[in-house]
């Protein structure tokens, strides 16, 4: 079969793989909000093709679908000089590409690197995302180059096996990188390409509609029948899990119109391949739905494809169609008049810049009686990573507004749409609720985005613990106004108490007025307006929710509403909050009691452990390490199971009491991972895990190690002098029952300091790999060689200097883990023996007290 690429019908499966999963990448690379796409050479000479794109609708980027080579766009200079063109904003488009600047007036940047492999240019990769002036390099062109060279070599292959690498056909569409989570119905799937099989629970078959037999047949029909619109993105995930490499969550859209999330991992080899294991989330409309559907003005939201996600009944009513005919279709086919020249630009300033746009349309619809009406509507857009919404306001009617200059329209209602816009806005991003984990990240998203809507300069919220209601935050409030409330019953006669057991809103226009509805009241002196919000989800109570405003002031019914709404949806993030907090601490206290809090002690070595664990998301992660007494020797261990959770961290238990258990028989370090990687297999937990495994002799200094995919070990020298080990390894722990562990002979001089670690502690978002191992070996040099140290050295210390960075990030999205040994001179043995046994004590307390701190 030949594979010419010709277009997303004729491309072969492999290709669009590597296009999309090298568009995705770069996606990634750029902070997530952008759009990417990849141009590739066509049969037309001397014309790029737009193959792949990413983050926008495709006919949004109708006008530079093709790409002359010679014309003075920066798609074009990357291919032809074969350089990167990197753009920081508009300030630098306008000085480099006038004409572009004057066709895409937007604040944004751009990276456009050559695809090159074998000495040939196949195309471009790039991204548009948004501008950051005030940033050297905000965009990552080095991550971006690898990614095109790792494509090249791909899109090489196939042009040497006889089959020109050209594409003439429209742009492949397909879905940015998933960012968000979902909940609702989740099915399990077990497929195998070998046997043809797929093994699923009834939730499975149910969202798919499908029987076993045809859904086995190949990748493409499963694909099609969890989601029929992105078979290729969905067969493309399958066929690189099947390849042991599994693809990162994905978003789709069902058959119905409906959302989506799927996720692959590798089970285990078959005989072709890897079984592949899978789950497919349907989460459903969603709190901010039900509450958006009761909202007088009307709102939608479109993603990045353009496919329209959700309409609620008033916006139907202004657009002029059902929303059975707008959701799950194309936004600018379903709404052709959009599709002009002035509000097309006004979708790419949002989509390109991530700012807020607010436009003016006319657009026409069948009246009561099958007239044509004309009307202007106010569209108020909001961009975000996955879904665009937007807001409908009707401006005016048919004779007024149509005779009226657009630019007077748009000046003599500013107050009004201001207005608007204030009242509106904490509705459409009332969905950011849905990224925060925890009750403090929901109170900050309510005072970040509610307040300033609603120019309210006080916030309380109250929880229901045990009948009592407990101050979880405060913003605003005269220090010690609040202490009185705290703790109180629900019989107790007060506003929060009232308003939660009636499931009512109270509404007062001044302190006064709450006076005399609740006499008695302590309250403080100030004279402005109160709301108390019941904060109730799916009928359970959950808390209150104070809002106190500076000044008195009425409430229209519009405010009331919208509220009354956003309450039901703080309601929802603190109650999901409440659970999420719940099971992180069980997982926390499993993995609490499976790490260990002593490590085994020798003379001549000093050991020193260092554990942070994440606090983004704050799940708990599968690192662990250990120390072990292996014959008249140590066993350094330190490992990661992939993934987060209790799943996670019971694994790594099991995994640590096995090596643990083989390093006491003092078996060689190939035979311990050889072992363990055959229990991992048997145990089938459906994880991997990486680890590296050290028998180290203190008196001698000689050492045996074996690697499982680990990240390489470091070793500082006596000197100071540190060196990233070369260290041959095998595959992971838990993929091929018969891989081999080759075992690679060291020598640690007395002073030399070996350094494991896990990849929490290297890994950065926006950075390569290699970087992050390279400021960790420089890190370890700075320590040992800090000036001011006076006697020995101690490893705790060292460990403290170079995760001190590291203590003071917020945003540690994985554990990390830093295991440091040295060997002392043999003639400090004695003398050192105690301090030793000291140092390893108070290592293994800190460790504990940081792990309890964070």
């Amino acid at each position: 079969m030949r594979v010419r690429i010709e277009g997303a019908d004729g491309a072969p499966g492999t290709v669009i793989d590597a296009l999309i999963g090298a568009v995705a990448e770069a996606i990634r690379a750029a902070g997530g909000l952008a759009t990417g796409g990849v141009y590739l050479r066509s049969r037309t000479p001397g014309v790029l093709r737009l193959a792949v794109l990413s983050g926008m609708p495709a006919e949004l980027m109708r006008p530079w679908w093709r790409m002359p080579q010679y014309r003075p766009v920066p798609v074009a200079d990357a291919y032809r000089l074969g350089l990167p063109v990197v753009l920081n904003d508009g300030t630098d488009m306008m000085r480099r590409y006038p004409q572009v600047s004057a066709s895409l007036p937007f604040h944004f940047g751009v990276v456009f690197v050559p695809v090159r492999g074998g000495g040939t240019t196949y195309g471009v990769l790039g991204v548009m995302r948004p501008a950051q002036p005030n940033v050297t390099e905000p965009l990552p062109d080095r991550r971006l180059t690898t990614m095109a060279d790792r494509l090249g070599d791909v899109l090489h292959a196939v042009d040497v096996g006889g089959d020109p690498v050209v594409w003439d056909g429209p742009p492949l569409c397909v879905r940015p990188p998933a960012t968000g989570c979902a909940q609702g119905r989740v099915g399990h799937f077990l497929w195998d390409p070998a046997e043809r099989t797929v093994t699923a629970d009834t939730t499975f078959w149910g969202l798919t509609g499908g029987c076993e037999k045809d859904i086995a047949q190949s990748p493409e029909v499963l694909a099609r029948a969890v989601s029929p619109d992105d078979g290729p993105v969905v067969s493309s995930a399958l066929r690189e899990a099947a390849r042991g490499s599994p693809a990162r969550p994905l978003w789709v859209r069902a058959g119905d119109g409906g959302h989506r999330l799927l996720e692959f991992w590798t089970e285990g080899p078959a005989r072709e391949g890897y079984r592949v294991g899978g789950l497919v989330v349907d989460p459903g409309p969603g709190p901010a739905a039900e509450s958006a559907d009761l909202l007088p003005d009307g709102v939608f939201a479109f993603e990045r494809t353009g496919l329209i996600t959700y309409v609620n009944p008033r916006a139907a009513d202004l657009l002029g169609r059902p929303r059975t005919e707008l959701v799950g279709r194309p936004l600018l086919k379903v709404l052709p008049w959009l599709d002009r020249r002035g509000y097309e630009d006004q979708l790419r300033a949002a989509l390109l810049s991530a700012e807020p746009v607010r436009f003016q349309v006319e657009h026409s619809k069948l009246g009561p009686h099958g007239e044509r009406e004309s009307d202007w509507l106010t569209l108020l857009v909001y961009p975000g990573p996955d879904v665009v919404t937007c807001q409908v306001v009707p401006l005016g009617h048919t004779a007024d507004a149509v005779s009226v200059d657009e630019t007077a329209v748009t000046t003599g209602t500013r107050d009004a749409k201001e207005a608007l816009s204030s009242a509106y806005r904490p509705i459409v991003l009332g969905i950011a609720l849905s990224g925060a984990l925890t009750a403090h990240q929901v109170s900050e998203v309510v005072m970040r985005e509610l307040l300033p809507a609603f120019e309210c300069r006080r916030l309380a919220i109250y929880l229901l613990h045990e009948r009592r209601l407990h101050l979880a935050w405060e913003t605003g409030f005269p220090p010690g106004s609040l202490d009185q409330f705290e703790g109180v019953g629900l019989d107790a006669k007060l506003p929060s108490v009232e308003t939660l057991t009636t499931g009512h809103p109270l509404f007062f226009e001044s302190m006064e007025q709450m006076r005399a509805a609740y006499q008695g009241i302590p309250s403080d002196a100030q004279t402005g307006a109160r709301a108390f919000l019941p904060l109730i989800a799916s009928g359970r109570p959950v808390g209150s929710c104070i809002l106190g405003f500076e000044h008195a002031r009425t409430f229209s019914s519009e405010e009331r509403t919208v509220l009354t709404a956003l309450a039901g949806l703080i309601a929802q993030a603190l109650e999901r909050a409440r659970q999420y907090d719940t099971e992180a601490a069980l997982a926390r206290g499993l993995q609490e009691a499976l790490l260990p809090h002593r490590l085994s002690e020798h003379p001549l070595m000093e050991t020193a452990v260092l554990y942070l664990p994440g606090t983004q998301g704050l799940d708990v992660g599968g690192d662990w390490y250990d120390v072990v007494e292996a014959g008249d020797g140590l066993a350094l261990v330190i490992g990661d199971v992939q993934g987060h959770g209790v799943q996670a961290a019971a694994t790594m238990g099991q995994l640590r009491s096995a090596i643990r258990a083989f390093a006491l028989g003092d078996h060689p370090p190939d035979q311990v991972m050889s072992s363990t990687n055959r229990l991992l297999i048997d145990l089938d937990p459906g994880q991997f895990a990486s680890c590296c495994y050290v028998r180290l002799d203190p008196v001698t200094g000689a050492a045996r190690a074996a690697r499982a995919g680990h990240p390489q070990p470091l070793l500082s020298h006596p000197d100071g002098h540190t060196t990233v080990l070369d260290l041959p390894g095998g595959v992971v722990l838990g993929v091929d029952p018969g891989a081999g562990y080759p075992v690679t002979r060291l020598r640690l001089e007395p002073g030399a300091v070996l350094a494991l670690y896990t990849d929490g502690l290297v890994e950065r978002p926006g950075a390569d790999l290699g970087e992050g191992v390279e400021a960790l070996r420089a890190a370890l040099s700075d320590a040992r060689e800090a000036p001011g140290r006076v006697g020995g050295l101690r490893l705790t210390e060292v460990a403290d200097r170079i995760t001190d960075r590291v203590l003071h990030t917020a945003d540690r999205t994985d554990d990390m883990t830093l295991l440091l040994a040295m060997r002392r001179d043999e003639g400090d043995g004695a003398s050192r023996s105690g301090a030793a046994a000291r140092a390893g004590r108070a290592v293994a307390g800190e460790a504990s007290e940081i792990r309890g701190a964070c």
